[in-house]
């Protein structure tokens, strides 16, 4: 399997797209026990190969929805109060989510480390999101991560290899 650089990754998610998208309706139509057990352990394999620090592409050109609870543990952690944490770096989005103001990332580093990943937000976390229990519920998002996150594109196609839909 090739291993696509960020700078690749727009192409050939756009040239995989309407495959892909295909694929994800016909998945839902047979959603299957093993779906989740298979996501998770190829997302444990690309895991295993892969050094978010070498990329870095999520926190460059995305940002994530910051809980309530995300906001309290890292305003805590930067010894900010609440409100004065949410003027500084988050904004609401269109879907009156909180958002960090800024891509990249205030708290991304030159060498691609967080200032605050121990204390990051649920979304940085959990981010591509390709372990989740139930993911047939999440394929839309996993579209938009494939163009985003080389692991993600590397889990979804090595899906299509081993639960082949046709």
């Amino acid at each position: 399997m090739i291993k696509p650089t960020p700078e690749e990754l727009p192409k050939l998610a756009a040239e995989t797209h309407a495959e892909t998208k295909k694929y994800f309706q016909r998945l839902k139509k047979r959603q299957r026990k093993r779906l989740d057990p298979l996501m998770q352990e190829l997302h444990k394999e690309e895991f295993a190969k892969t050094d978010c620090m070498d990329c870095g592409n999520c926190c460059k050109t995305s940002s994530p929805i910051v809980t309530e609870k995300d906001i309290q543990r890292i305003s805590k952690h930067l010894r900010m109060k609440e409100v004065d944490f949410i003027k500084q770096y988050l904004e609401r989005d269109g879907d009156d989510f909180y958002v960090m103001q800024t891509v990249p990332c205030t708290f991304l580093d030159t060498d691609n480390s967080c200032f605050i990943y121990d204390v990051r937000p649920k979304a940085c976390r959990e981010y591509p999101h390709t372990d989740r229990r139930k993911f047939i519920q999440i394929t839309d998002l996993t579209l938009k991560n494939i163009e985003i996150c080389p692991a993600a594109y590397n889990i979804v196609e090595a899906l299509k290899e081993q639960f082949p839909m046709r």
